[in-house]
């Protein structure tokens, strides 16, 4: 899932779906959406260093991901939930200000 802003550059509605080859990480996901919507390359990871921008969050089955590792395998029911497409893995903008 995308939040409305990345969905309208990438001009799509509703879920977005990838195939994702490999483990199952985070940078496995990013990689497979950055390839098929190139639109997208350095909205959701600075092009330079991959590293998350400060604005979004990643998010599947309740648990917030945004502070693991980029290469890390996804948890083990986060995993299993996303591959059998019962569960999303989340891109969010987060909120500031007062």
């Amino acid at each position: 899932m995308l939040p409305a802003h990345l969905k309208t550059l990438a001009r799509v509605h509703g879920e977005v779906g990838v195939q994702v080859t490999g483990n199952l990480t985070q940078r496995a996901v990013l990689d497979a959406l950055e390839s098929a919507y190139p639109v997208l390359l350095g909205t959701i990871r600075d092009r330079g260093t991959g590293k998350r921008r400060a604005f979004i969050r990643f998010y599947a089955c309740e648990e917030d991901l945004s502070n693991d590792e980029p290469d890390a395998p996804l948890p083990g029911k986060v995993a299993a939930r996303i591959a059998a497409g019962d569960e999303p893995f989340m891109v969010v903008g987060a909120m500031a200000g007062g």
